[in-house]
């Protein structure tokens, strides 16, 4: 089959998008991409896939705003049905963002059909747009808010790349009282300021025993770095600061604990491999989305939540203490994460995808969203206050 995909040029779309890429063209099949200018120039993934930037706009900016986004769909849609005349797709999936917006309108247009993806606990607003004409909506959650027709939901992860995938059937890093206590720190584009302020000195606040075994991975904004380099440096604590962390499958699979943003990669990719999580939900994302994606882990056990006004060197190093004092709590949050994960979600979004491409209906007759039967609270981490 031939298969199209778009997707909105963040991190959070993209890389969902290339491990579908991945797993279509191991089975043999066509794959293109459908994007704006930051994911054409997202480097290393969709090298072998041909990629094509479409106009899209996006809705703000008052009156003038909206009627600019509407002509930009507009000559999107229809550089989108040119494209398919020439790489004519059985099937289009989109996985967000208002660059896939004009490509799926064009699917439709054309009779093709489509399938969405969603990544976060609450649908996004471009897929709420158009999850009316959808075969499908793949989600990432059991639960997901703002899905109006349940009927059509699909449970089956958010992709992660193989080299995360593979983590999860590793042991967890030896940890006791005395090995290196290793903490991996990321905040995305958006996020990253808060967390350079926060966590040097919380790692100030932790009792000896732990602060003398401290090495840190943490991502900066560029603006940042220095200043955040400087501060562990004071502190004499080992730290490697980057704005981009190249081998991160690497560096999941060293760390013991993950301080961190609640976006949905970042969520599927620590439940994939199985690593404990401190989460700061970004408060400016999009219907408060994060919070919604950091409460399933938290309660679960696998993560703790720290809403950002409450984010401070104290709480977290309170909270850091806590879970690292004792290496047999760490090590079951760490069972716990895993237990959540799904490591096989590219392949299941692929059966999904060719399915709805052949012309089946692999809908599921129990909807995603169904009441589902209470959940023990489980010890050890702990859930969101």
């Amino acid at each position: 089959m031939n298969v199209t995909l778009a997707a909105g040029g963040t991190g959070g779309h993209m890389v969902p998008a290339h491990a579908l890429a991945v797993e279509l063209k191991r089975r043999g099949h066509g794959v293109m991409l459908v994007t704006d200018a930051r994911g054409a120039a997202v480097p290393a993934i969709f090298d072998d896939v041909p990629v094509h930037v479409l106009p899209a706009g996006r809705l703000g900016g008052g009156p003038l705003g909206l009627v600019k986004a509407f002509f930009a769909v507009l000559k999107g849609r229809k550089a989108a049905r040119g494209l398919y005349r020439d790489f004519t797709p059985d099937v289009v999936v989109g996985f967000g963002g208002y660059p896939a917006f004009p490509a799926l309108l064009a699917a439709s247009a054309e009779g093709v059909p489509t399938v969405l993806h969603e990544q976060n606990a609450v649908l996004g607003r471009v897929n709420r747009l158009l999850a009316g004409k959808a075969r499908a909506v793949a989600t990432a959650y059991k639960r997901v808010e703002r899905l109006a027709d349940k009927s059509k939901a699909v449970f089956v992860g958010n992709p992660v790349r193989q080299e995360v995938a593979t983590l999860g059937t590793m042991p967890f890093p030896a940890f006791d009282d005395t090995a290196p206590l290793n903490i991996l720190v990321t905040g995305g584009s958006q996020g990253a300021t808060v967390l350079g302020e926060v966590v040097p000195e919380a790692m100030a606040f932790l009792p000896d025993a732990l602060r003398h075994r401290l090495h840190i991975v943490q991502q900066c904004r560029a603006e940042d770095i220095e200043r955040v380099r400087q501060r562990y440096k004071e502190l004499d604590i080992p730290a490697e600061t980057m704005t981009y962390i190249e081998d991160m499958p690497r560096r999941i699979g060293d760390t013991h604990l993950v301080i961190a943003r609640a976006g949905a990669s970042t969520i599927a990719e620590l439940t994939a491999a199985g690593r404990p999580a401190i989460l700061v939900p970004l408060p400016i994302a999009t219907d408060d989305h994060q919070t919604a994606n950091a409460r399933e882990l938290a309660r679960v056990g696998g993560a703790r939540m720290i809403k950002q006004p409450d984010f401070t060197p104290e709480t977290l190093a309170a909270q850091v203490a806590e879970i690292c004092s004792d290496p047999q709590a760490l090590a079951n949050a760490a069972g716990r994460s895993l237990s959540v994960g799904k490591p096989h979600a590219a392949e299941e979004l692929a059966d999904l995808v060719l399915a709805i491409g052949a012309g089946d209906n692999p809908l599921p007759t129990d909807p995603v969203g169904a009441p589902a039967r209470p959940t023990p609270r489980p010890s050890g981490m702990g859930v969101p206050a």
